[in-house]
């Protein structure tokens, strides 16, 4: 199948077409493909696609992966994304924990950190301690990249990159220490460039502003300029978007992923994050997936949203007495909701309390949904640190042309 071509051979289009091959490349994986293969799967000439990954190689982002038979002629010659050529940090800002995730070009994660956090504490502690936790994460898991690697490297020219901007230096990170989990890095992560640093926090917020708005819990974060504010101090392009938004982006962009679905997120706060069409859907000023204010009893109990019987506060209220199946009847009756108004082709749960008993959750939620005949399949996306890892491609989706730039902060993260 052709991929839709999107773009043609024009000057004005260099950047797009690259980061058309640059993501071809990257679905490719360690098999890598060939440029005639990239040719037809692009639409582009076999000319642009050879002088398109010319300039990639020169860059340092593609390598050649071995050669390949061929059903006439010589064989081909394979070619691969080089994962190290670049990275981009994920930071999630729960409740009551910062996770920080480093991850390659591919977006595979090569070191997560947490540590204790309130966010209700307010903006001033809490952009400190990300501040000081990414300076940290660099400075263990990158501590050969020239400069600090703080300029993201052009597709389209990505034979001549621009010059490193000078790095604010790295103090000691205060507070307690960041825990690992997961398997550490095998040793320093090779020389390479950061892309920039991808933010997730609970909603509602304004994406292309990078400011939250009257976060429930959490009000002192209200009109915070939190992008302006970290890319000051860490020197690196930022993007800011809801947690569930970055979470449902993360699983978007795998392979085989479904073109629609609801990542419905439950863990200190319930939320979901919308992709129609392979896109996350965000609305017009960052309202679509806000899940949990919906109202469900009228006359229900008081959510901190001002709202009464709004089914975050329902939920978590099963969840506080241990009543985990009616949670989960709860949470089905949202995802109902979801189903019916967006006709999805998937329900995915997430979130540390699904984590925690996701055969509770998933089987419930699948009964609420059998029990209205709506046939839409109910899967736990099972990995525990989604919206980390979904932060760090807000930075990296807009490099390999997944997602529009929304943003100033993310036309400087993309390059094209």
């Amino acid at each position: 199948m052709r991929r839709d071509p999107g773009g043609a051979n024009l000057a004005a289009l260099r950047g797009h077409n690259a980061a058309l091959v640059l993501d071809l490349l990257r679905t490719a994986g360690r098999e890598g493909i060939s440029r005639l293969e990239l040719a037809e799967r692009t639409g582009l000439t076999p000319q642009a696609v050879s002088k398109i990954t010319a300039r990639l190689r020169a860059g340092g982002l593609v390598a050649e992966a071995g050669r390949r038979a061929s059903t006439g002629g010589k064989p081909r010659t394979v070619l691969r994304l080089v994962p190290t050529a670049a990275y981009a940090v994920g930071v999630h800002l729960d409740r009551d924990e910062l996770t920080l995730a480093l991850t390659d070009l591919t977006g595979a994660p090569l070191a997560v950190r947490r540590r204790p956090l309130a966010l209700a504490d307010g903006p001033p502690p809490v952009l400190a301690a990300v501040t000081d936790g990414v300076r940290a994460l660099l400075a263990e898991a990158l501590p050969k990249v020239p400069d600090g690697g703080r300029k993201p490297p052009d597709p389209a020219r990505a034979e001549t990159p621009d010059p490193a901007a000078p790095a604010p230096a790295a103090p000691a990170a205060s507070g307690p220490a960041l825990a690992i989990s997961g398997p550490p890095p095998s040793g320093p992560v090779a020389p390479g460039l950061v892309l920039g640093v991808g933010v997730a926090m609970p909603g509602p917020l304004d994406h292309r502003l990078g400011v939250p708005g009257r976060v429930t819990g959490a009000p002192a974060w209200e009109g915070c300029a939190v992008r302006d504010v970290l890319e000051a101090r860490l020197g690196l392009p930022v993007a800011l978007d809801k947690d569930t938004n970055a979470a449902a982006l993360g699983l978007a962009v795998r392979p085989g992923a479904p073109r629609s679905f609801a990542y419905v997120h439950l863990g200190t706060g319930l939320g979901a994050g919308l992709v129609v069409g392979g896109a996350p859907l965000r609305g017009g000023r960052t309202g679509a997936g806000e899940l949990g204010h919906q109202t469900v009893q009228l006359d229900g109990p008081p959510c901190g949203c001002g709202a009464r019987g709004c089914l975050e506060v329902l939920c978590l209220a099963a969840v506080a007495r241990g009543e985990l199946p009616e949670a989960a009847r709860i949470l089905g009756t949202g995802a109902a909701n979801l189903v019916r108004l967006l006709d999805i082709d998937r329900v995915l749960l997430g979130g540390r309390v699904v984590l925690g008993a996701p055969e509770v959750f998933a089987g419930g939620v699948r009964a609420v949904l059998a029990g209205l005949r709506l046939p839409t399949p109910v899967e736990v996306a099972a990995a525990p640190d989604a919206v980390a890892l979904g932060a760090a491609q807000l930075v990296l989706a807009p490099f390999f042309g997944r997602v529009p730039p929304t943003g100033s902060s993310e036309d400087r993260i993309t390059g094209p």
